[in-house]
């Protein structure tokens, strides 16, 4: 009876919990979306990468985590052949993506505060649409051979889906998931970070004028280091469960079957944190958000807006880095052009937007005069 309840109690809270990782997940990286490409703000370096990293949680949410749902809650896998393996393909593949481009990410963070100067030419947007590409083409490859490892067959008149490899095959394949997925990226990551942190921390900016720019440049480190350090620990027991089932002591009984839950729950949440933590590190993320609420509930009301303001603000990101004078402007438009864009500076650097500072006063004294 005991066994009974508690099957029943799981069939309640599992669907549950995967359909709030669903929904936060959607919500929350579509907003990121929504917020990077409706202010134009996709023609640097990090913000692509943070783009493509939301992409990536936005697929894993959508194409994964309600098929693995029914797993856990249906006796019959009800969405054929096809599915079986495309399914599991996309979770690879997604998580390799997410691994690799938080790589990228770290490498990225790392030239842009250790190397500002020399590594301009080599920050560029296109030399980032080509790593992004490489990063995606690299998922492919090593994510392709789940494409056969999982197979829809029946067992006792039942539909499963279910790995047809061998044992050993098996091994070898979770094994090298593991290092090229983790072990590699985690090492990269721990590396680049702290070396980058170490020189935040212990540097000493010649020209007093660059102390705000190092200050706000902590603050993006800190935002993507939380990023990482989610990824990390989120992903650490999926892959720990599989090593003990391969390599360790890992009985099949109820204990080990809500642990294995439990690891990919954790696991498939981590793509949709990472909104949450933009919000609660970045303001201009916040106030991205706020203003596609904003314009999502008064949209109706949007007709009988004749005159608005808008505010030039800094980039969602990179308005992080340094401190710039916002320059407001009215705007005699209706208040649905607004909701169309959110006005905001590329991420640049430091004498990138001092210029566009010094360009902007002067506009406005010729203006004035």
């Amino acid at each position: 009876i005991n066994g009974a309840g508690s099957w029943h109690l799981g069939s309640v809270i599992i669907p549950l919990a995967y359909l709030v990782i669903f929904l936060v997940g959607t919500v929350g990286n579509s907003l990121v979306l929504a917020v990077l490409l409706r202010s134009g703000q996709v023609n640097n370096t990090t913000n692509l990468f943070i783009l493509n990293l939301g992409v990536a949680d936005l697929c894993f949410i959508v194409f994964c985590v309600p098929f693995q749902a029914t797993i856990y809650t249906l006796d019959d896998w009800l969405f054929g052949p096809f599915m079986c393996k495309a399914v599991h393909f996309f979770i690879y593949l997604t998580m390799y993506a997410s691994s690799f481009t938080l790589t990228t990410v770290s490498l990225d963070r790392y030239l842009a505060i250790r190397y500002p100067l020399h590594s301009r030419e080599l920050r560029t947007p296109r030399n980032a649409l080509m790593a992004i590409g490489l990063i995606w083409g690299l998922s492919f490859i090593f994510s392709g051979p789940y494409l056969s490892y999982y197979q829809e067959f029946q067992v006792a008149n039942v539909s499963v889906c279910h790995p047809i490899w061998n044992i050993p095959q098996r091994k070898v394949m979770d094994l090298c998931t593991f290092i090229f997925s983790y072990v590699i990226p985690v090492l990269i990551l721990s590396l680049t970070y702290m070396r980058t942190i170490r020189y935040l921390w212990t540097s000493v900016d010649p020209i007093e004028v660059m102390s705000e720019s190092k200050k706000a440049k902590r603050k993006v480190t800190r935002m993507i280091i939380i990023v990482a350090v989610l990824f990390c620990l989120c992903w650490l027991p999926h892959h720990l469960v599989i090593l003990c089932v391969w390599f360790g002591y890992f009985p099949l009984n109820h204990a080990t079957y809500v642990l294995r839950i439990l690891s990919h729950l954790i696991s498939y949440a981590n793509s949709c944190v990472n909104p949450i933590v933009y919000a609660l590190v970045s303001k201009h993320f916040r106030k991205g958000f706020k203003k596609i609420f904003n314009c999502l509930l008064h949209k109706k009301k949007a007709n009988k807006v004749h005159v608005a303001q808008a505010t030039h603000t800094v980039s969602t990101l990179e308005a992080d880095l340094t401190e710039v004078t916002h320059v407001s402007e009215p705007l005699h438009t209706r208040a649905s052009s607004i909701c169309r864009q959110i006005p905001a500076q590329p991420w640049g650097d430091p004498e990138q937007l001092e210029r566009q500072k010094k360009a902007a006063n002067a506009f406005i004294t010729f203006n004035i005069t």
